[in-house]
């Protein structure tokens, strides 16, 4: 007699929390599936990082390299100004065409950015040696080389920036990737 009351009292007990379990089990179901989704979502965002990441440090690569190729021609044209400055102010102006720097000088005063006036006294220097004009041709060199200076300084800030700018990019990057590691 008292089995058959328990056993009734668990039965009703039972159907009372049947129908809380089958919620349960139907919330805990979702909540998987919204986990799962967010999973995949989180995967997707942490591969966009990283291929963000990849392409920033390939144009970060290629800025470095034009950077440095132009700061090398840069610094050899102010080389070759320096050394063109000094020895027409030491009064060499027809020896110094005979040199190396004379034709890097040439080379310089051909892509500069001079008014056409001022690439022919050079170009005429440089062709036929020392002129009483060797006063004009040294101003004229000491402006493309002051010129010269302020380009690559300002080239040289904007790597300086570029590089920082990169860097400040990879750290949250990486923090975005550890962030939505699997």
């Amino acid at each position: 007699k008292s089995g058959g009351s328990s056993l009734a009292t668990s039965i009703s007990d039972a159907e009372t929390k049947i129908p809380q379990v089958e919620s349960a089990i139907k919330e805990t179901g979702s909540t998987i599936l919204s986990l799962k989704a967010d999973v995949k979502q989180h995967q997707k965002d942490r591969d966009d990082a990283k291929a963000a990441m990849k392409d920033a440090t390939s144009l970060r690569e290629k800025e470095a390299s034009e950077f440095a190729d132009y700061e090398a021609e840069c610094n050899a044209n102010l080389k070759a100004m320096t050394g063109a400055i000094a020895a027409l102010e030491k009064g060499m102006g027809g020896s110094f065409i005979q040199t190396p720097a004379a034709g890097l000088l040439q080379k310089v005063a051909e892509a500069a950015d001079l008014i056409d006036s001022d690439r022919e006294v050079i170009t005429a220097f440089l062709s036929n040696g020392y002129a009483p004009q060797s006063g004009q041709i040294t101003g004229i060199l000491k402006q493309m080389k002051d010129t010269w200076t302020s380009d690559l300084n300002k080239a040289t800030e904007t790597e300086a920036k570029a590089k920082a700018d990169y860097e400040g990019l990879m750290k949250a990057k990486t923090k975005e990737v550890y962030a939505l590691r699997s």
